[in-house]
């Protein structure tokens, strides 16, 4: 459950009462469904997801890996950074699950789980 201070509680309750037909358990339903949304394992899954989004890089390495997979010294030649940079990326895609790896020879293989990409998408369109 939330906590937040009596003063706050009663000025959020004077709000409600002016944009909503207000009754005293009302205030306590709204607590109520934001502690519930905030345990919800799909927005944790989702908060993953957009962290792993959130870089030009990362969008870069997904969009390359979408017609086929690549090793890290490709994906080097394409955003022309370092093979640990790659990899830093590579790690935060492989955490939201985004991305696979395999080895072939000498070398490791990235490449993309459209299935979770478009999980991730449809969770957010649906209703």
């Amino acid at each position: 459950m939330l906590i937040i201070n009596i003063e706050r509680q009663e000025e959020i309750k004077k709000m409600l009462s002016c944009c909503k037909d207000y009754c005293s358990g009302y205030f306590q339903d709204l607590q109520t469904k934001g502690s519930e949304l905030k345990i919800k394992e799909e927005f944790k899954n989702l908060e993953t997801f957009f962290n792993a989004l959130a870089s030009k890089e990362r969008l870069i390495i997904i969009e390359t890996l979408k017609d086929q997979d690549r090793c890290v010294c490709e994906l080097e030649a394409i955003l022309d950074k370092s093979q640990s940079t790659i990899s830093h990326h590579l790690r935060k895609l492989e955490k939201a699950e985004l991305i696979y790896s395999f080895r072939k020879g000498n070398y490791t293989y990235y490449g993309l789980i459209k299935e979770k990409l478009n999980t991730y998408l449809k969770y957010l369109i649906k209703r």
